[in-house]
């Protein structure tokens, strides 16, 4: 038994003659007709009544219809899964993000590229900014977006690209005195206390650095009183009016003024955190090529 017989059968179902579904496959009558009767002899019943007009299937037939049908249909589903592989269209893409970012337009990107290419499977992973690369150099991920800094591209074998500028925001409670200002500047805050947001989880990063540098370029030192990389946390402990804190506006822009919450943004030219997408250069494949073009297209039409 083989595919074209199977076509074949249910070509004289459908057409109920072998002359007309000799005709469907431009094939000659006796050639359908040896064909049908090899596939009977393979299973052992007669499939059609060739005694009447026009031909009817028998209740072997019949079932057997039914059966052929299925076969085919799942044959030409993995053919076209098989041709899709081919071209890295069919498989999974693990990508991981920093807490946070899940605020961000990370998901309307991956709903853009799911929606691309639904045969992908994106599995994602929250964590923070040290698990996810230490993952994607042990192989758990394909992709990671995470906290730009020199430190995050300091592996040879390691690629990226920024794939947003976020300015940052002052959040505030709305008993504040600077919860009615348009803007702010980090000079105005050397009196607060800070609900901080470290970018590492042990906060010594290259990142986490460079913005306590900012404070210092302010003219002060900030009083830091509780500092986390969790930004519900950060929210929280801001409502419950224990302190402030800056936080990227991906984080700030999808709430909105409520839960005791403002959001003020912080006026500076170097007032902003940067977001790379990180990859291995000897794990790329063919699903992520497709990703990272989507990447591009997205840059460019932000830009």
């Amino acid at each position: 038994m083989n595919i074209n017989q199977l076509r074949y059968f249910i070509g004289v179902a459908e057409c109920q003659s072998f002359t007309k579904a000799a005709s469907r496959y431009y094939i000659t009558q006796t050639a359908i007709t040896q064909q049908i009767r090899a596939l009977e002899n393979h299973l052992g019943v007669q499939l059609f009544d060739r005694n009447t007009r026009p031909v009817r299937l028998t209740p072997e037939g019949s079932v057997f219809l039914r059966e052929a049908k299925g076969i085919l249909e799942r044959v030409e589903q993995a053919e076209h899964r098989v041709r899709e592989a081919s071209v890295g269209l069919v498989g999974s893409l693990k990508v991981g993000y920093i807490k946070g970012y899940e605020r961000s337009s990370l998901s309307d990107r991956l709903r853009s590229f799911h929606n691309k290419y639904p045969n992908i499977l994106i599995s994602c992973y929250r964590w923070d900014t040290g698990v996810l690369e230490t993952g994607l150099q042990k192989g758990d991920y394909d992709i990671i977006f995470t906290w730009n800094s020199e430190d995050s591209i300091k592996n040879g074998d390691t690629d990226g690209i920024c794939v947003e500028r976020s300015p940052l925001t002052v959040v505030l409670y709305e008993s504040h005195p600077f919860a009615r200002r348009q803007v702010l500047r980090r000079e105005e805050l050397a009196q607060e206390p800070f609900i901080y947001m470290t970018l590492s989880e042990d906060g010594n990063s290259f990142g986490d650095l460079h913005f306590l540098e900012l404070y210092q370029k302010a003219g002060y030192q900030p009083h830091i009183l509780f500092q986390s990389n969790d930004i519900e946390s950060i929210l929280m402990m801001v409502a419950a009016e224990e302190g402030i804190s800056i936080l990227p506006a991906f984080v700030t822009s999808k709430i909105t003024n409520g839960d005791n919450l403002k959001f003020i943004p912080l006026e500076g030219e170097e007032e902003f955190v940067d977001i790379s997408a990180l990859w291995k250069k000897n794990r790329r494949n063919q699903i992520l090529e497709h990703f990272l073009k989507e990447i591009s297209l997205w840059k460019r039409r932000e830009e």
